[in-house]
């Protein structure tokens, strides 16, 4: 019996290569898997033809000949299934559905004016219907579900503490499981934004990067030779609660001078409340009064900018990474911040450390959390070829 189940989980193996191969490298003929992966032929083939039924792998046509007979060139299926990832935020939840490639094909943002669990989970299940009622055909539908949570989440997936939703030890896979099944994924929002900009934005190039998810408050999610790094407790990225100021404002955590009160979203909310006389600006309005020329709000801008700067040359000193993305809602301001936040930068690190190191923002924008979070039901779905066999099959 351990022969047998050896060889079965041998098969397995291969046959999870194959299809990443061919999704990796596409197109590829039978013989082109085989070379790049070291397999014979013929087992690259009963494999492949295994893939065809199941619909992951579809033939497209004759490739280029080396001489003999036209190759068959194979194509993942991106449409075979699709997945809906979800970004709570403090004002708002986005949600969006992508294909098997991370194609987004519909989102849809709606407003959360009430945090209390039971209010959330309503309109993520809503939220989500509202997405699998328009799915378009597919041998698999949905295939599971990945919500991105601003907080702390165990290695079982349960929300420890998400202080801005006034959240402790939230379970949401049981919550969600019993309708929507069971591949569900929960994880920190930023570690999720990390693995959205990994997979399908500006860090598709980049082994080593940190990426920042910078809204009301700072976290972030470090990539290390390609794998999410998590911590022995599952906890890692908490940078927004580094002391950049000893002395500083006084910061939700209870220390003071942490870096998210001198150079998040509400910190610069905060800050451009006194230059408003009516009412609290948002980040849309700080924006326009910047496009208008507005030199208080530039000088504000500026300031914030430099203090970003600050923590990032703390990153690069401690952890001299490839790259990092700075992501969420202060990403919109990207442009007025840029020319303070790598100055200050050049002027706190060390150069050899900063080197090599990269500063960009999101190429995905404010869809890096949603992005990454639908990435895992698919990856865990893939990762298991022998069970996607669907029922038409």
């Amino acid at each position: 019996m351990k022969i047998t189940g050896d060889q079965q989980l041998i098969k397995k193996m291969n046959k999870t290569i194959v299809l990443n191969t061919i999704r990796q490298q596409q197109p590829l003929s039978r013989a082109d898997i085989s070379s790049v992966i070291g397999l014979n032929k013929a087992t690259v083939s009963s494999l492949v033809s295994e893939l065809i039924e199941s619909q992951l792998v579809s033939e497209i046509g004759p490739g280029e000949s080396s001489g003999g007979r036209k190759p068959t060139l194979l194509l993942f299926n991106r449409s075979a299934g699709f997945a809906i990832g979800v970004d709570i935020r403090v004002n708002d939840l986005l949600a969006v559905l992508v294909d098997m490639e991370g194609n987004v094909i519909r989102e849809k943002t709606v407003p959360l004016e009430d945090y209390s669990l039971d209010k959330v989970l309503d309109q993520i299940r809503k939220t989500i219907r509202g997405l699998m009622r328009r799915l378009p055909a597919s041998p698999y539908g949905v295939v599971g579900i990945g919500i991105g949570v601003p907080g702390l989440v165990d290695e079982k997936s349960r929300v420890i503490s998400a202080p801005n939703l006034g959240w402790d030890n939230v379970d949401l896979y049981e919550a969600l499981s019993a309708e929507f099944g069971s591949n569900i994924h929960i994880d920190n929002e930023a570690n999720a934004g990390a693995i959205g900009e990994k997979l399908y934005g500006a860090g598709r190039d980049s082994k080593d990067l940190i990426y920042l998810s910078i809204g009301i408050g700072i976290g972030s999610g470090i990539i290390v030779g390609g794998d999410l790094y998590r911590g022995t407790s599952n906890f890692s990225g908490e940078v927004g609660h580094m002391t950049v100021a000893e002395n500083g404002p006084l910061c939700r955590c209870g220390n003071r001078g942490c870096w998210e009160t001198l150079a998040s979203e509400k910190a610069l909310l905060d800050q451009a409340g006194a230059l408003w006389q009516d009412h609290a600006p948002s980040l849309e309005d700080i924006l326009k009064e910047a496009e208008q020329g507005n030199e208080e709000i530039l000088a504000l801008l500026e300031r914030i900018g430099s203090q970003l700067g600050v923590g990032l040359a703390n990153l690069v000193n401690i952890l001299n990474p490839e790259f990092i993305v700075i992501g969420n809602r202060l990403s919109l301001a990207g442009d007025y911040l840029r020319q303070a936040m790598l100055s200050t930068l050049g002027q706190r690190s060390l150069s050899y450390h900063r080197k090599q190191t990269h500063v960009d923002f999101a190429k995905l924008g404010i869809r890096s959390t949603a992005m990454g979070a639908a990435s895992l039901p698919i990856t865990a779905f893939l990762a298991d070829p022998d069970v996607s066999i669907p029922e038409s099959v």
